[in-house]
């Protein structure tokens, strides 16, 4: 059961651009859920350069099967370049909740 769900990690350079992401995944079914965590830091290169920036994580719980069409809808709307989106596995957890990812996301 756990290995037909996914978390998908994404950042966003602020909260009102992750309310977005998040409202956008879970209005179109593409998550069944999202958090919009607090603010993070984040240190990365970019153009050669070492950059420390405020940004907004954010998690949604969809379908294994729905990763690629939700990496490619969030990709779309973001409005980094290259944005953050990736997909961890779910080894396990509460049965109950799983279900409810895979049936919201139907």
């Amino acid at each position: 059961m756990a290995d037909e769900q996914r978390l998908i990690y994404v950042t966003a350079p602020d909260h009102d651009t992750a309310l977005a992401l998040a409202r956008l995944a879970v209005s179109e079914r593409l998550a069944a859920c999202a958090n919009v965590l607090g603010p993070i830091t984040s240190i990365y290169w970019w153009d050669g350069k070492l950059n420390e920036d405020g940004e907004v994580a954010l998690v949604l719980k969809t379908r294994t099967d729905l990763v690629a069409a939700l990496t490619e809808r969030l990709c779309a709307a973001h409005p980094y370049d290259c944005p953050c989106v990736v997909a961890l596995p779910i080894d396990g957890g509460n049965p109950a909740f799983l279900t409810w990812i895979t049936a919201e996301t139907q």
